[in-house]
């Protein structure tokens, strides 16, 4: 996807998505500068969430309406991991939506994951893109869902 800022964000829409988010539709992605590149105000607006904040909004979000999922995920380049004080934020910034959230941390190896895995939230997710077919679930009675 030429459209796609970088290969870690391609990797969650081309390898993430058809594998963990089967049937779920791209309804935001940003850039490392935060610029929008696809923002579907309409399925926003339909969640019950307010694109107005967007600049807050994690890196990529899909939606499964059949299951009423919500993906957030982080894809970290740097420090936007899923940390206890970001799924905090992300609760009250989507506190109104009607969707189960999942919440996502995407690394592009396993030696980046290791340098973070102490701050990564519990109940959430984490996906490695070097080894697609493959999640880390920190949702103890959970797998892959909302809370």
């Amino acid at each position: 996807m030429s459209s796609i800022p970088n290969k870690l964000e391609a990797a969650i829409i081309e390898e993430f998505g058809p594998r963990f988010a089967p049937n779920a539709k791209l309804i935001y992605i940003s850039n490392t500068l935060r610029k929008t590149l696809i923002i579907d105000e309409t399925a926003f607006a339909k969640l019950g969430v307010s694109g107005s904040k967007h600049d807050k909004f994690p890196d990529v979000i899909l939606y499964n309406s059949k299951k009423k999922w919500l993906f957030l995920i982080e894809a970290v380049a740097s420090e936007n991991f899923i940390s206890p004080k970001r799924r905090f934020e992300l609760e009250k910034l989507f506190e109104k939506c009607k969707a189960g959230k999942v919440y996502v941390t995407v690394f592009w190896n396993f030696a980046t994951y290791t340098k973070h895995v102490d701050k990564i939230a519990w109940e959430t997710e984490v996906w490695i893109a070097e080894m697609p077919s493959h999640m880390i679930h920190l949702n103890g009675d959970k797998f892959l869902g909302p809370r």
